[in-house]
């Protein structure tokens, strides 16, 4: 008898929503873990070209912690297609004004860079407070 290998589909996903608590926790170590659960590399039926992943919801985004001087050396790039329209900012600047992109920006680049990757980003949701609309889907609760 022939054993063949199982390929999961999109379809296979049980969608879960997990939570996860930013504070205190280093920006990539963070990150990396996040994307691998959207990613779904810790589920049985791991197929890397279809999204078996889980959604996961991140609070307490200002509070996340990046280590030696990147508040002042990281520096995110914005180019708005016209010539001279690069814009930069330094993760200090962008903690101050929208934490929840430092994270989203960390975790986006852990992706696949393809379809693949533009839907599963979207699984992502960051909060800087402790408050989040998700509480309806009894997110459990995810210790990285």
């Amino acid at each position: 008898m022939k054993k063949y290998t199982y390929s999961a589909k999109d379809s296979d996903n049980q969608g879960k929503w997990r939570l996860v608590d930013a504070e205190g926790k280093v920006l990539g170590r963070l990150a990396s873990s996040v994307a691998s659960v959207i990613r779904g590399k810790n589920n049985p039926l791991f197929t890397p070209h279809a999204d078996v992943g889980d959604c996961v919801v991140v609070i307490n985004a200002d509070k996340v912690v990046l280590t030696g001087n990147k508040l002042e050396q990281k520096k995110y790039y914005r180019h708005s297609g016209y010539t001279g329209g690069l814009t930069t900012t330094t993760a200090g600047d962008l903690m101050k004004k929208k934490p929840e992109d430092v994270i989203r920006f960390a975790v986006k680049g852990m992706l696949p860079k393809n379809r693949l990757g533009k839907r599963l980003i979207q699984k992502l949701k960051v909060y800087a407070g402790t408050e989040h609309p998700h509480a309806a889907q009894n997110p459990e609760a995810l210790d990285i």
